[in-house]
């Protein structure tokens, strides 16, 4: 059975994207900070994303239990509204080890893996397709995700790496609907020709 394994399943887009690929007969692994109810039969691995150790931990569980994830998703984020120059650097710091270095941690520990097996996909959840003052450590962090995942792509030509940037307020009957959202992941796992990033807007372009 193929499997995925949603890193940062909180409520709102983590939930609905293992919904969607639980429909589809994945095998549903979860690892966030605290127990959430999904909506599915899925496993739950209590992890700091923040953490390297706590992290690879939860990974290796997830794998002994379910196997090698097929699909990764990185939905991660520390969210918090701040100012240039508000917070100092230790803050700095804390926060960018959950929205960047926690997606490294993930992809350096399970892309060699998933590469020497041939096939899988690795797939980041964005934002700040244009960074803002209001959000700046979340605009400097979903940067280096991007980041993140473009080094990855051209490190592992043979997994699919991509991020899907989500350009405004996720909520339900907009353009954001995390079910919405959830449907750009399903689309390029699936793909036969890789996009590495889908941008959301309140007008998107024709598929």
């Amino acid at each position: 059975m193929a499997g995925i394994v949603v890193i940062g399943a909180g409520p709102g887009i983590g939930a609905a994207v293992a919904r969607r690929f639980a429909r589809e007969g994945f095998a549903v692994a979860a690892v966030a900070r605290r127990r959430k109810d999904l909506g599915i039969d899925a496993v739950t691995h209590l992890a700091d994303v923040g953490d390297e150790e706590s992290l690879r931990h939860a990974l290796d569980a997830v794998t002994e239990d379910q196997g090698l994830p097929d699909v990764v998703v990185y939905n991660a984020a520390a969210i918090r509204r701040d100012t240039p120059g508000e917070l100092d650097a230790e803050e700095h710091l804390g926060l960018w080890r959950v929205n960047v270095v926690g997606a490294y941690t993930a992809a350096a520990h399970l892309a060699p893996k998933m590469a020497a097996r041939g096939h899988g996909t690795f797939l980041t959840t964005g934002g700040m397709p244009e960074p803002k003052a209001a959000y700046t450590s979340l605009s400097l962090g979903k940067a280096g995700l991007r980041a993140v995942t473009a080094l990855f792509a051209g490190q592992y030509p043979t997994l699919h790496f991509a991020t899907v940037t989500v350009g405004g307020t996720v909520a339900k009957g907009t353009a954001f609907d995390p079910d919405v959202v959830a449907e750009h992941y399903w689309r390029l796992h699936t793909q036969r020709v890789w996009e590495r990033e889908v941008l959301i807007t309140t007008n998107p372009s024709p598929a």
